[in-house]
């Protein structure tokens, strides 16, 4: 049974400065809070997001019976992150289209929507504003920072960026940094987005219209790389959508699996905005904290004081295990603490949003070893 969960927002007046070196003023953020403080604020566990989620990470709106948060599984009352003990914090990031401040969002100064003006971010930026919520809610120190994709990359980059403000760093099915393969899926899900006659340069929204059409294509693409061969083909294989015979069509949809994607692609075209999908998969693209320091990810780590819980999953192959094992490798070259669960599951890169039970009991025993602590 899930919990009421309540959005709330903070406002921040004061300009952010950015990687890129512009900066950003007058904007909110989106955040959910689980849980209860402790006394001595020693038990909050910040939940980075992944490209698609949001800063509702867990329980239901009331009224909403189908609202369930997307880690729901993993963060609660009794669940792995045990809400009786820690104080969950989900924030939303800038560029965002689920209530931070983003590019559907006015311009403080010209007063005009910022479509495809809204500065660029990075992961670094993200954390960054991260630390000043933190700071608002009188948070100096996280008993861990918990992240799976590219919120995995925030959860290591917290280490970095505020080393001393980081306990524990849980990184689920995450990499240091993206491969040529990864960063060109995501270029050509940007081009299927900027090339729709509806995105007129990023400025849609002054024309009333989506770029629903290139929204869709993106989708397929990234849903495919979230998938597994083996799922896909047990959940489809070759079979074809249901009452139809081969038309021997270049058109037509036939098979179960474009069904789905198409079914995938036009559900995330009516809720997702194409300019905060550039943004977040260029997020993506930059992130590489070895590149600062000549290509070593050992030097970069040298900074980290955290422990740290690494996990993979075996048919992942967007984010591998072996990328994971480069950041143990690198921890380990450091003397740091670190474990590594590679779980054996089938469902590629979406598995670290599954009920996989041993990835379930190697999450809920290292949280159970946080806890302690605070005892």
């Amino acid at each position: 049974m899930s919990f009421i969960a309540t959005p709330q927002s903070m406002h921040f007046a004061e300009a952010l400065p950015l990687i890129s070196g512009a900066a950003i003023r007058d904007y909110t953020l989106a955040y959910e809070t689980y849980g209860q403080l402790n006394a001595d604020k020693s038990n909050a566990v910040l939940v980075c997001h992944a490209l698609n989620a949001s800063h509702h990470v867990a329980g239901v709106y009331e009224g909403e019976p189908r609202s369930e948060g997307w880690w729901d599984n993993m963060i609660g009352p009794g669940k792995p992150v045990d809400t009786n003990r820690f104080f969950v914090i989900g924030v939303n990031n800038l560029g965002s289209c689920f209530g931070s401040t983003g590019p559907m969002h006015k311009h403080p100064d010209t007063g005009e929507v910022y479509g495809a003006d809204f500065p660029v971010v990075t992961v670094e930026d993200w954390v960054n504003a991260q630390a000043r919520l933190l700071d608002r809610l009188g948070i100096g120190q996280l008993a861990a920072v918990l992240g799976g994709s590219l919120g995995g990359m925030q959860a290591l980059s917290w280490t970095l960026q505020y080393p001393e403000r980081t306990r524990h760093a849980v990184v689920v099915a995450s990499a240091p940094n993206l491969t040529a393969e990864n960063i060109a899926f995501n270029e050509v899900a940007r081009r299927a987005i900027v090339t729709d006659p509806d995105f007129h340069g990023g400025h849609f929204y002054r024309h009333g219209v989506i770029p629903q059409r290139g929204l869709r294509i993106a989708r397929m693409i990234g849903h495919i790389t979230y998938l597994s061969d083996d799922v896909m083909n047990e959940k489809f294989g070759r079979q074809l959508r249901e009452g139809i015979h081969l038309k021997y069509s270049t058109q037509e949809v036939e098979f179960q699996i474009e069904s789905y994607l198409r079914y995938q692609g036009d559900k995330f075209s009516e809720y997702f905005d194409a300019n905060t999908y550039l943004l977040i998969t260029r997020a993506l693209d930059y992130f590489d904290p070895a590149l600062r320091h000549g290509g070593s990810l050992a030097q970069a780590l040298a900074v980290a004081r955290a422990r740290f819980l690494l996990v993979s999953f075996t048919t992942d192959w967007r984010f591998s295990p072996q990328r994971s094992r480069e950041i143990v490798q690198a921890l380990l070259e450091n003397r740091r603490d670190v474990s590594y669960a590679e779980i054996d599951a089938p469902h590629g890169h979406d598995a670290f949003l599954l009920d996989d039970a041993r990835y379930m009991g190697v999450m809920r025993s290292y949280f159970d070893s946080i806890s302690k602590e605070l005892a």
